[in-house]
């Protein structure tokens, strides 16, 4: 494997992109052309949320300070955006001008969009992360100049996978439990057959959503997976190996993606992102009780590992052609992180710096009680809170709704409690380690050919956990989220 310079590959290049943008601009001023997608109707639309959802954001300081007066001019010169939707033809490109000069100039195309709820409607899904890859794929390959291209999946495509998971791919048509048929344009027809039959019915909007998340659920376990999201994602992969034809392809499986390790400043984090949901709700004094196995191995990475692995990757497999190499990009094989750690890293964290409620006092935590198996949480969830809501909502009809306030607040926890058990349930007792035998050889040739190790590091070995949570992500969460 031959690692070059990833700043003298990026200097001069065009790139097609969809997420990725901030590392690129600030280590290589020197790139030629960001053509970056953004779903809107027109360049007005897109233009509104770049300036409001992507440059407005604080992740973009360091860069600003680094080309001070001269930061509008720089991206003027640098970025071109483009409205377009990634789930059409095309990716919904009307203007024929600017489509053919992606064609003639792009050197990489990298695409990150993706729908990551676990529960979202199965036919957004379907569009963004399945039929998106197929559209990518065909956009790509009209790509006279294309070097590489970059699609962006996720570690939990195995489902609920056990012992070492494997960089391997997926192949047209694979399920997870043996159940055969998975057919893609099936489910296309599947999708488009139910929302016709639901507008028959003349189904109100939030009908029709209840039943294309339920749809999306029950296709994801007829065939082994637990959720819409990793489903969808999955066939998108599967999407990907069949129809690269003689294009040089890498698959990105990040793990479980959290705030910044070290650029471009620690600690940043954009939105609520998996474990950060239960953070919340510990931090807020929502959670009191959960499910799960405290000593199994929980993969997360920083997100700036994942932007390094993805830059150095694209390097390594520049003009490789029909070659598809998957990577995946966590901790969980080198730098082993337990639930445990992360209960006790809360705990200390939220009890030194407790958030402040809506009164103004101080949110107090306590050590969450964790079972292990699904009979004594619902056990302990009747005994503890349900038969209490059964008497506050006795006691309300006895005295003219008093407890009114009480049982809703408590209703709501349960709520809370109950919902993110179903989301997270395969991943609290996921028994799987993911392979990074790939990975590591990208970084045993980065290292070999001193490829800017300190600009372009990945290697989960050197974070330390403690002073990661501590010090870094959890303040983080409670700036960017709680706030």
């Amino acid at each position: 494997m031959e690692v070059g310079s990833v700043l003298n590959f990026l200097q001069d290049k065009s790139i097609l992109i969809t997420v990725l943008l901030e590392k690129i601009l600030r280590v290589q001023p020197n790139v030629k052309k960001v053509y970056l997608l953004l779903r809107a109707q027109d360049t007005k639309s897109a233009t509104h949320r770049f300036q409001n959802e992507i440059i407005g954001k604080e992740l973009f300081k360091l860069l600003k300070e680094n080309m001070g007066a001269n930061f509008s001019t720089f991206l003027s010169e640098k970025l071109t955006l483009v409205p377009g939707d990634i789930s059409l033809e095309n990716l919904g490109l009307e203007d024929s001008i600017l489509k053919e000069e992606i064609y003639n100039q792009t050197d990489v195309i990298i695409n990150l969009a993706a729908n990551t709820n676990f529960d979202e409607r199965y036919d957004l899904s379907l569009g963004l992360n399945t039929l998106g890859a197929k559209y990518v794929i065909n956009f790509a390959k009209k790509c006279g100049k294309l070097k590489v291209l970059v699609h962006v999946s996720t570690a939990y495509v195995c489902g609920e996978g056990e012992g070492l998971i494997l960089e391997a791919p997926y192949h047209m048509g694979q399920s997870l439990n043996g159940v055969t048929g998975l057919d893609i344009d099936a489910e296309e027809r599947i999708v488009r057959d139910k929302l016709s039959e639901l507008q028959q019915m003349g189904a109100k909007e939030a009908e029709i959503k209840i039943a294309m998340k339920n749809l999306g659920l029950s296709r994801a376990k007829l065939y082994g997976w637990p959720n819409t999201y990793v489903f969808t994602k999955a066939m998108g992969e599967m999407l990907v190996g069949q129809l690269k034809g003689n294009l040089s392809v890498v698959i990105l499986r990040p793990a479980i993606v959290t705030s910044t390790f070290k650029e471009p400043f620690p600690g940043w984090s954009e939105g609520v992102r998996t474990i950060d949901s239960l953070a919340l709700a510990y931090g807020k004094g929502k959670l009191t009780c959960f499910l799960g196995d405290l000593n199994a191995i929980v993969d997360v990475i920083p997100a700036d590992m994942v932007v390094n692995a993805m830059l150095v990757a694209i390097v390594a497999h520049a003009n490789h052609s029909n070659c598809e190499s998957i990577y995946h990009v966590g901790s969980s094989v080198r730098k082993p992180l337990i639930y445990s750690d992360l209960q006790e890293f809360g705990f200390r964290h939220f009890t030194a710096k407790p958030l402040i409620n809506k009164d103004g006092k101080d949110v107090k935590v306590g050590k969450v009680t964790v079972f292990n198996n699904m009979d004594s949480f619902r056990r302990f969830m009747f005994i503890r809170y349900i038969l209490m809501l059964k008497g506050l909502e006795l006691a309300n009809t006895a005295f003219c709704q008093y407890f009114q306030g009480t049982y809703l607040d408590l209703k709501r926890k349960i709520q809370i409690v109950n919902r993110l058990v179903d989301l997270y349930k395969p991943y609290l007792f996921f028994k799987g380690v993911f392979d990074d035998m790939n990975t590591e050889k990208l970084r045993i040739a980065a290292r070999e050919r001193e490829v800017e190790t300190d600009l372009f590091y990945f290697d989960p070995k050197v974070i330390n956990w403690n002073d990661y949570f501590l010090n870094i992500h959890l303040p983080c969460v409670a700036k960017y989220i709680f706030k």
